[in-house]
């Protein structure tokens, strides 16, 4: 557990861990105004719940990066789980993930 937490905050710090694959961007999807760009990666052979939450303001468009711990066997259900729980995240936070 504390290995891929530890990689988790490395690949956020900008370092790769050498069992983690670059990020698959899926295809974006609009909800509630929000962009939400699944993002999953491929560590220790599963892929790995991550994406991002972007919206645009009058200032410019911000956006908002999240990786969780849960792992999934296929990218399928890895994008279908990231953007669950963007949906979640945007749903408990809303335009205070920005700040």
């Amino acid at each position: 557990m504390f290995s891929k937490l530890k990689a988790a905050f490395g690949r956020l710090a900008g370092g790769g861990g050498a069992q983690a694959e670059a990020a698959v961007a899926a295809e974006a999807v609009e909800y509630k105004g929000y962009r939400i760009v699944p993002a999953p990666y491929k560590s220790s052979g599963q892929y790995q719940t991550a994406g991002t939450i972007e919206k645009d303001f009058p200032d410019g468009p911000k956006s908002h990066r999240f990786i969780r711990a849960e792992t999934h066997p296929s990218l399928d259900d890895a994008i279908g789980f990231a953007t669950t729980k963007a949906k979640q995240i945007i749903d408990q936070q809303g335009d205070r993930l920005f700040s």
